[in-house]
């Protein structure tokens, strides 16, 4: 195969605005010898893109770049060292940055055949909050039978999927939500709780818990509703931190004063008193264990046998409406997973 022009909503020259992201024309090579060039089919959007975009995130690349962490879609070539794949292939997988296009190329070992009765729409809705999730509550958290945990953000895809993990460990469940108009979700997804957030969110969840402990909290928001979280914690109880939504700016570019506001007013843990309390803090980001290639499969294939369903697909939108399908993302009004259809 020789080289195609791609069409791909690219950064530039840097990060640090919205209006930064173009779609543009290049050309994209011919594939590695061990990767596979893909067809793009459908795209997920989640929140690590508009971090990246505005360049908040730590990973963010210093210029030029195509953002998007998942997709999927069809195998058009191979490389001379691929065997698992081949042209006509159906695939979904995560790659880190590039998505935003519609071709790639991409690592045999970050890809995986679209299950035989998915839509390439669920195949773009899965690996990276299953992964999240799963990662959050087994690997970090160490869940046991029975316990409870409290999940933020628990409309987006990685809360729903989450609930379900915790569900297969027979957690008992409450969900964080930021406005009322999700709680028939949450209600069709078995969670036993929840909780629309507000200024008196600590004393809401105090009575929730009732004489429960607070064993893991799923804590993506930050500022003082993870002061509260942490608070109610149990001791040997958990925080697995994997986003801090209470950044996010609604507009075009981020408003730096608030950042910097927000930042010097975060919350502050002291070890030593951690060590009094008994109650743990952890935090990864995932696209840090990318370069960890056997995670992969080994993940993927537990995550397989837990059996936790298709992902639930909230709003599609046309490759052509990619722009405007962040910006709505952007506002957290959205439910379940926002997909780009190619």
């Amino acid at each position: 195969m020789q080289s195609i022009t791609r069409k791909a909503y690219k950064v530039t020259p840097r990060a640090g605005s919205m209006n930064r992201l173009k779609l543009i024309e290049e050309t994209l090579p011919e594939p590695g010898s061990e990767e596979i060039c893909v067809k793009v089919r459908a795209i997920g959007l989640n929140f690590a893109d508009i971090f990246a975009i505005f360049g908040l995130y730590s990973a963010t690349p210093k210029g030029a770049f195509v953002p998007g962490l998942e997709y999927s879609g069809d195998v058009i070539s191979v490389g001379d060292q691929v065997e698992s794949y081949k042209p006509g292939d159906k695939v979904m997988g995560v790659t880190r940055f590039g998505a935003y296009s519609n071709h790639l190329n991409i690592d045999q070992n970050y890809v995986t055949l679209l299950p035989e009765s998915w839509t390439y729409e669920e195949g773009a809705a899965f690996i990276v909050q299953a992964f999240t999730a799963y990662y959050a509550l087994v690997v970090l958290g160490d869940i046991k039978k029975g316990q409870t945990v409290l999940i933020h953000s628990a409309a987006g895809g990685v809360g729903i999927l989450a609930n379900r993990i915790a569900k297969k460990f027979d957690a008992y469940t409450i969900g964080s939500i930021g406005s009322d108009r999700k709680i028939d979700l949450l209600q069709k997804e078995g969670y036993d709780d929840y909780i629309v957030r507000s200024d008196n969110f600590r004393e809401e969840l105090r009575q929730k818990l009732g004489d429960r402990e607070l064993n893991i909290v799923m804590e993506c928001i930050g500022g003082q509703i993870f002061k509260d979280g942490f608070r109610l914690l149990a001791p040997e109880g958990r925080m697995i931190v994997y986003g801090a939504a209470h950044y996010t700016s609604p507009g075009k570019r981020p408003n730096y004063l608030k950042l910097i506001r927000k930042y010097w007013k975060r919350p502050r843990l002291d070890p030593t008193r951690m060590v009094e309390w008994n109650k743990s803090v952890m935090a990864f980001n995932l696209i840090h264990l990318y370069d960890k290639k056997h995670y992969f499969d080994h993940y993927l294939s537990e995550i397989r046998a837990m059996d936790i369903g298709k992902p639930h697909i909230g709003e599609c939108f046309p490759f052509s409406d990619l722009v405007k399908a962040v910006r709505r993302f952007q506002t957290g009004k959205t439910m379940g997973k926002v997909i780009i259809q190619l």
